[in-house]
């Protein structure tokens, strides 16, 4: 299904990688297992920077602050998990955003 060069996130476009980042954080959100959590919250990091760097400086506002606000999100479940440290690395990036 996969060619050996391709990943799936480099397929996506800005707003697939936020839906994707979103659906991953959700579920972070309502998993009990922390581990799980964290991977959740690796995974959201990943597709939030996939998203922010498609959209680059040619999407509107609109799309960078749903980008930003998901960051904010993923700052908030980090400070949750005691991971202080990567969650103000998390707060930065949105503040970059917007």
């Amino acid at each position: 299904m996969f060619g050996s060069n391709s990943t799936p996130l480099g397929a996506l476009s800005s707003q697939q990688a936020l839906e994707l980042a979103n659906l991953y954080l959700d579920n972070a959100y309502n998993i009990s297992d922390p581990a799980i959590a964290l991977v959740l919250c690796h995974d959201t990091k990943g597709s939030l920077s996939h998203a922010k760097k498609v959209a680059g400086h040619h999407e509107n506002q609109v799309v960078n602050g749903r980008i930003a606000t998901a960051y904010i999100d993923l700052g908030a479940l980090l400070k949750h998990h005691r991971h202080d440290i990567e969650a103000q690395t998390i707060y930065k990036k949105a503040e970059k955003l917007g």
